[in-house]
C-alpha cells in the first residue's frame, strides 16, 4: 500500500448515481415533461413535477467584491402573497468537482418546507472562478457577500436564514454562522472543529488524508498561501505559521461568537473518521451552551449522510431538516422535534439509535487493563484489570511497510462496507511479532460495550532520536484468530536522545463497540501505518516497557451488555 493508494477520489459518484444527476439538474432547469419524464427510472419524476409547481429553480453567477464569480444555484417558492416571507438555506459545497451541484436531490425536500436555497461552490471549486482559500477568512467574508445577496431576493425573510453544509461545506456553514449575526442555525455533516488536531494528531502528521484532500482540491487552484502550507506540512515543517492556518480554519476557536449569541448548532461525524478528527468535534460539542446535536454513526467521513444528499433518507439529512424547521419555522421535517444531546450508533449495528442527552451521560466510565509481558509459553502480553506490571520490555522492529494491523484498507470505502455490515477481517494471528507488539486480554465472559473514550500510556525507548507508534485496539475472535478494529491513534516522539526511555500518555479515537462474548480485546501497537507519515528510521527498533511508577495501561470505556 502507497500514499497513492488512498488519493484516487474516494468521493467519486458511480455512472448512476452521476447520470441521475445530470437527469435532475436538466429538469430543475427546464421542467417540461421530457426531461421530467427522464426521471422516472429513478422514480423521481413526480417528485420534480412538484418541485416545479411550487418552487422555481435556476443557476446563477454571484460576484464578490474582488470580481470573483461564485457559481450559484438558487430555489425560489412560487406564489407567496404580498408581504409573505419564507425561511432560507445557505449550502456551502462539499469538496468534489460537483459544487453545490452536490445538493440538487436535496432542494426538492427545502423546497416542500416552504425554503428558499441558495446553494454556492466557494471560490477555487467547481465553476467558481478564484483561488482556494480553504475555509479561510476570504471565504468566510464570501459567505457575508452572499448573504447579502439572499436578503436583496423579495420574499426572503432576513430572521430566517441557517446555513447546511457537508464536509467542506460543513467547516465553511460554522466559520461563516461565526461571522455573521444573520445565520440563526447551523447543520455540518462530517464537521471539523479543529483543523491543526485534523492534520497533527499526537504529533503525527495524517498524510495520506492530507494529500487525498489536496488533489480533491486540485493544487493548481490553491491560493498562493495554501501552497506554501502544502509544501510545509509536506516537508514536515510544524511551525507558526502552519498552526496560525489551521486556527483561522478552525471553528473551536469561535466558541464565544456561538456561545454568546446561542447558536443552535448540530454536528454529525463517525467513529471511524479518517479526515477530520473526532476528539475534537466532541470537545467542541461539550463546550457549546446553546441549542446542539451531535450524531456519531458507523463508518467513515461522508458516509452516512450521502443517501440523503442524493435525496434519499438519511439520519443525518432527517436531523438537518428537523433541526432548520423547529429554529427557522419550515416544514421540510416529518414533524417530529429535532434531537438534542448525543445521538449513536454501534458497530456494527447501523439499526441501532442511541440518546443521551450529553456526552457526560453517554461515555461510560473507564476500566484501566494493565499490560503484562506474556505468560509462560504464550507469545502476546497479557491485558488484565487488577494490579500493574512492571519490568517487562517488549521490542518491535522499525517497519517500513504496513503489518496486517492497519487504520483503514482504503480512505472512506473500508468505511462505507463497514457501514454496509462488511468490516474489514484483520488477520491478526498472522502479525509479524518480530514488527509488533500485542497484549490480549482473556476471553469475555459476556457481551460487553466499548462507549467512550480510551486512553494509553506505554514507555519508548528508541533507537533513533525520534520515534512513531500507531496503536490499535481490536476485537479479536480466538476460534479464528482474527479481528475487527475498534479503534486507533498514532503517537511520535521528538528530539529526544536515542536511547532515552520517554513515556507517552496519549488518547485513542473515541469508540462504540459491541463485543461478543467469548471475544478478546486485542491491543496490537507496531510502528508504521501508510496513513501516518512516521519519524521512524530504519534499521532500528523500539523498545516498550512498563517502569515502576509509570507502569503501562489502556483505560477504556468498558461495561457489560445490557
Amino acid at each position: 500500500m502507497s500514499v497513492d493508494d488512498y488519493s484516487e477520489n474516494p468521493f467519486a459518484l458511480s455512472a448512476d448515481d452521476a447520470a441521475k444527476l445530470d437527469a435532475i439538474e436538466q429538469a430543475l432547469l427546464d421542467p417540461s415533461p421530457r426531461r421530467i419524464g427522464r426521471l422516472d427510472q429513478w422514480g423521481l419524476a413526480d417528485t420534480y413535477e412538484v418541485h416545479a409547481e411550487i418552487a422555481e429553480y435556476r443557476q446563477l453567477s454571484i460576484a464578490m467584491a474582488d470580481g470573483t464569480m461564485i457559481d450559484a444555484s438558487l430555489s425560489l417558492p412560487r406564489n407567496l402573497a404580498p408581504g409573505q416571507t419564507c425561511p432560507a438555506i445557505l449550502m456551502p459545497a462539499p469538496l468534489n468537482d460537483l459544487g453545490h451541484r452536490a445538493y440538487l436531490p436535496m432542494i426538492p425536500r427545502w423546497a416542500l418546507g416552504g425554503y428558499a436555497v441558495l446553494a454556492y461552490s466557494q471560490r477555487g471549486l467547481a465553476k467558481s472562478t478564484g483561488e482556494i482559500h480553504v475555509a479561510g477568512p476570504q471565504d468566510v467574508a464570501d459567505a457575508t457577500e452572499i448573504v447579502n445577496s439572499l436578503i436583496q431576493i423579495e420574499g426572503i425573510d432576513p430572521e430566517r436564514i441557517g446555513c447546511f453544509g457537508a464536509s467542506y461545506g460543513a467547516g465553511t456553514s460554522l466559520l461563516a454562522a461565526a461571522n455573521d449575526l444573520r445565520i440563526k442555525a447551523v447543520v455540518g455533516t462530517s464537521a471539523w472543529t479543529d483543523l491543526f488536531a485534523s492534520l497533527y494528531e499526537n504529533g503525527t502528521r495524517h498524510l495520506a488524508a492530507f494529500e487525498a484532500l489536496v488533489k480533491l482540491f486540485k493544487e493548481e487552484r490553491c491560493s498562493a498561501e495554501f501552497k506554501g502550507i502544502i509544501q510545509k506540512i509536506r516537508g514536515n515543517i510544524i511551525d507558526d505559521e502552519v498552526r496560525k492556518f489551521a486556527g483561522d480554519r478552525s471553528p473551536k476557536n469561535h466558541l464565544q461568537a456561538y456561545n454568546d449569541r446561542q447558536v443552535p448548532i448540530l454536528m454529525t461525524t463517525a467513529w471511524h473518521e479518517t479526515i477530520f478528527s473526532v476528539p475534537a468535534v466532541i470537545d467542541t460539542f461539550n463546550d457549546l451552551t446553546g441549542p446542539k446535536s451531535l450524531l456519531v454513526q458507523i463508518g467513515d467521513h461522508g458516509n452516512s449522510e450521502l443517501p440523503g444528499l442524493l435525496g434519499l433518507v438519511s439520519k443525518p439529512t432527517e436531523m438537518a431538516y428537523r433541526w432548520m424547521d423547529h429554529h427557522l419555522g419550515g416544514t421540510a421535517g416529518d414533524g417530529a422535534q429535532p434531537q438534542f444531546g448525543v445521538r449513536s450508533e454501534y458497530m456494527h449495528n447501523l439499526l441501532s439509535d442511541l440518546r443521551h442527552e450529553d456526552w457526560q451521560s453517554y461515555a461510560l466510565p473507564k476500566k484501566r487493563f494493565h499490560l503484562a509481558d506474556a505468560a509462560a509459553g504464550e507469545r502476546d502480553g497479557r491485558m488484565a484489570e487488577g494490579t500493574p506490571h512492571q519490568g517487562w520490555t517488549r521490542s518491535v522492529k522499525v517497519a517500513v511497510h504496513d503489518t496486517e494491523a492497519v487504520v483503514a484498507p482504503k480512505l472512506i470505502q473500508t468505511g462505507l462496507a463497514e457501514r454496509a455490515g462488511l468490516p474489514h477481517v484483520y488477520k491478526t494471528a498472522d502479525i509479524d511479532r518480530g514488527l509488533a507488539a500485542i497484549w490480549t486480554t482473556a476471553p469475555l465472559p459476556q457481551a460487553m460495550r466499548v462507549q467512550g473514550e480510551l486512553e494509553l500510556r506505554v514507555t519508548l525507548t528508541p533507537q533513533a532520536p525520534d520515534a512513531t507508534i500507531v496503536a490499535y485496539l481490536m476485537d479479536c475472535d480466538p476460534a479464528t484468530g482474527t479481528a475487527n478494529i475498534i479503534t486507533n491513534a498514532p503517537c511520535t516522539v521528538t528530539n529526544e536522545e536515542p536511547g532515552q526511555a520517554t513515556t507517552v500518555t496519549f488518547p485513542l479515537q473515541p469508540a462504540h463497540y459491541v463485543l461478543r462474548k467469548g471475544h478478546q480485546l486485542q491491543l496490537i501497537i507496531d510502528t508504521h501505518d501508510q496513513f501516518y507519515a512516521g519519524a521512524n528510521r530504519a534499521p532500528s527498533s523500539i523498545d516498550l516497557t512498563s517502569p515502576q511508577g509509570s507502569e503501562s495501561y489502556l483505560d477504556i470505556p468498558l461495561s457489560t451488555l445490557s
